[in-house]
């Protein structure tokens, strides 16, 4: 457990506690990452812990970082005054909604939308499971929450709908702000505030097959079910066959979770680069992952940055973060039409917006920015861009809130009604059990009359009656 003393918050603060499900260390995922940079923020306008209910191997000088199980966890929930919660830390934890503190819910990935697409690793059991699981921790979570920060405008209207149907669309609610936005709003990922420098290559001449001189691609995350990086070495082999020196490189293959395993799209990434001999000539693997620290280093070795992804539900509502570090690092973006940054692309000439799957159409968008179009001019437009998009500007509608916070105007009715919606819960899951049992002890009350049944056929069968001089032999034979 790392806990490090905090410096510089005013004395009459308030106590927020941020959990997160993922891990906290040099290597991180978005859910981490999120965490970090908010309470980095909340530090100076609040006393803050940082707590991971996995593993936490970080320390900072203005917050506090621990790890904590499920009864090392109650005891900072009892210090704090305001919870901010993401992910399964609700389903996990879920007497957290019985607290008496004012609750956050960071609803920034809709993650029910995410499994359809990451649970067809697990079969399709498994992935009911994984979708009906989501649903009801997403639910547990609204049903409580006194704020709700999500990441983007078309998020809001989407949990708007979900809270809507919940009945926290409530007379008390909407008369206590009509607009909503006290009890919803966006605080989107931002871009880092630090100056983007670079202390060492992490790719040029570091890279057995990528030269100081080579068109760099590079892909700045993860990769999952819901992206379409297939599309994109297709349009790298069509580039490779008229340029000599275009190099694509992923950052990361191996999420620094070890809960998460590899998804069916990364190995099948890595088979068709091998199948159409890129591997290490013209398309390169990270099989690990970044330090978050590092990253930069990676970053700023390349000359464009890419975020492709197939048209689905995910892609409608999710928000790309890693495409905040391209930003960050003044990189022209190339990206798939349909998501919510394709219009801040297009709109802000920050690069150029693809259709889905069309590799003709990603390989002349790629060429076309790495040896025709005026990079530099692009990367002027997206520093600009970046500037309005930090950290700082996100969080303001977090930062007023934290500084004043309520809980939400028809509270204590969301604490009883998510008790009562808990408690239901369970007692649906012990009567689906109680069920099951039921029937397992039916069939086996079945299975034990047929035995029987066939036992007693068998004793008064002719054969049976035959062949009893031989069983008495056999028994004499035993004894001996």
């Amino acid at each position: 457990m790392t806990d490090t003393p905090r410096t510089g918050t005013p004395a009459d603060a308030h106590r927020v506690l941020i959990v997160t499900p993922d891990t906290l260390g040099k290597k991180m995922g978005g859910p981490a990452i999120r965490a970090w940079e908010i309470a980095k923020r909340l530090a100076h306008v609040a006393d803050v812990r940082l707590v991971s209910i996995k593993q936490a191997s970080l320390s900072h000088d203005s917050f506090r970082v621990f790890t904590a199980d499920a009864d090392e966890l109650r005891g900072h929930v009892a210090w704090s005054d305001v919870i901010i919660g993401q992910g399964e830390v609700f389903a996990l934890n879920p007497w957290l909604v019985e607290s008496d503190a004012i609750i956050v819910v960071d609803a920034y990935d809709p993650l029910h939308l995410e499994v359809l697409e990451s649970g067809k690793d697990e079969g399709e059991e498994s992935r009911r499971f994984l979708v009906d699981y989501c649903i009801d921790m997403l639910t547990m979570q609204l049903r409580r929450a006194d704020y709700v920060i999500c990441a983007s405008e078309k998020q809001r209207d989407f949990w708007l709908g979900h809270l809507g149907a919940l009945g926290r669309i409530s007379p008390e609610n909407y008369d206590a702000d009509h607009s909503l936005r006290s009890f919803i709003d966006v605080v989107p990922f931002g871009v880092s505030d630090d100056e983007a420098v670079q202390t060492r290559h992490g790719i040029r001449d570091e890279i057995d097959g990528i030269g100081a001189d080579d068109k760099v691609i590079i892909w700045g995350g993860g990769v999952y079910n819901w992206f379409d990086p297939l599309t994109l070495v297709k349009a790298v082999q069509v580039l490779s066959k008229r340029h000599a020196d275009v190099k694509l490189y992923f950052l990361g293959m191996k999420y620094p979770n070890p809960d998460v395993h590899e998804s069916q799209m990364a190995a099948a990434t890595v088979r068709l680069s091998d199948e159409l001999g890129l591997t290490d000539s013209h398309v390169f693997f990270n099989m690990d992952w970044v330090d978050y620290d590092d990253r930069i280093n990676y970053l700023l070795d390349a000359d464009v940055a890419v975020s492709t992804h197939s048209n689905h539900i995910e892609t409608a509502f999710s928000f790309r973060t890693r495409i905040l570090d391209y930003l960050w690092a003044g990189l022209p973006v190339v990206a798939t039409d349909g998501d919510g940054f394709a219009p801040i692309i297009r709109d802000n000439v920050l690069g150029a917006v693809v259709p889905a799957e069309e590799v003709g159409a990603l390989a002349e968008a790629l060429e076309e920015i790495l040896y025709e179009r005026d990079s530099e001019a692009i990367r002027d437009n997206v520093r600009a861009f970046a500037r309005e998009v930090t950290w700082d500007h996100a969080l303001v509608p977090l930062f007023d809130f934290v500084q004043a916070p309520r809980h939400a105007a028809d509270y204590p009715l969301s604490l009883n009604q998510s008790l009562d919606a808990n408690r239901l819960r369970h007692i649906e899951a012990l009567e689906a059990k109680i069920l099951e049992m039921a029937q397992e002890l039916g069939t086996t009350h079945n299975d034990r009359a047929n035995a029987l049944g066939e036992i007693d056929r068998i004793h008064h069968s002719t054969s049976w009656r035959a062949t009893a001089p031989i069983r008495a032999l056999g028994r004499v034979l035993r004894r001996n």
